[in-house]
């Protein structure tokens, strides 16, 4: 399968080439897309540089920062434009263990979609408790509101069958922020795709700072309470 791996940064300097090292030391026939934002500590330099050393990297800088979903959705176009079978998308921030990949290529074969569950049995999530706490909260009620047999909804860690998803596209998502996370498996379902979660170890980033605004939970939990009140609506398309 023609794969693409993708990640977006924003001020991942420290992290950054730790993670491309991890990516391609799987020794699979790889691509790996990162979208950087213009981040203010270079981060870009330091990817354009390693772009001599792995050639199957490859960067797009954007002039400014323009939001993770709008990201994720570039990077599914180009995968899609490039006639990729998988997209793999993942945080840079190490706190996604490229290891872990090679589980993902082999579940979405027979998949449309596959995400990594960090509550699922099995699953691990090593944030701080306070951060923990609101997205084990946050997750629940997602997972109530609907009615799904999946356990996550939020982490990026996830993969696309390009092949087997000829009409949906992450340009169909309207939430922003990491409300988008959880809109997309949302129309995935009502969709009828076939979803699959795999456990993961979610780690605590060890440098650099969390792109996560403190309001986001809520943002995202009001998003759900959007989609519940058109539960009708949606499930009618």
């Amino acid at each position: 399968m023609k794969t693409l791996i993708f990640t977006a940064t924003y001020n991942e300097f420290s992290n950054i080439e730790k993670f491309i090292n991890k990516v391609f030391s799987l020794n699979k026939k790889l691509d790996l897309l990162i979208i950087d934002d213009n981040s203010p500590d270079k981060t870009f330099e330091k990817i354009i540089n390693l772009k001599k050393k792995f050639k199957k990297l490859k960067l797009i800088v954007r002039k400014k920062k323009e939001g993770l979903d709008t990201a994720h959705k570039l990077a599914y176009s180009f995968a899609k434009k490039k006639r990729y079978d998988v997209l793999i998308t993942m945080d840079a921030d190490l706190s996604h263990d490229p290891k872990e990949i090679p589980n993902f290529l082999s579940k979405i074969k027979n998949n449309d979609f596959v995400i990594g569950s960090r509550y699922m049995k099995k699953g691990k999530n090593k944030m701080k408790f306070s951060r923990l706490a609101l997205s084990k909260i946050g997750n629940s009620i997602i997972k109530f509101s609907f009615k799904s047999h999946l356990d996550e909804f939020t982490t990026s860690y996830r993969a696309f069958n390009l092949k087997r998803l000829k009409k949906f596209h992450l340009k169909f998502v309207k939430a922003k922020g990491y409300s988008f996370f959880m809109e997309t498996i949302f129309l995935l379902t009502v969709n009828n795709y076939k979803l699959l979660q795999i456990p993961i170890t979610f780690l605590d980033r060890k440098k650099g700072n969390s792109k996560i605004p403190r309001f986001e939970l809520f943002r995202t939990l009001y998003n759900v309470i959007l989609i519940a009140l058109n539960l009708k609506k949606y499930w009618s398309k």
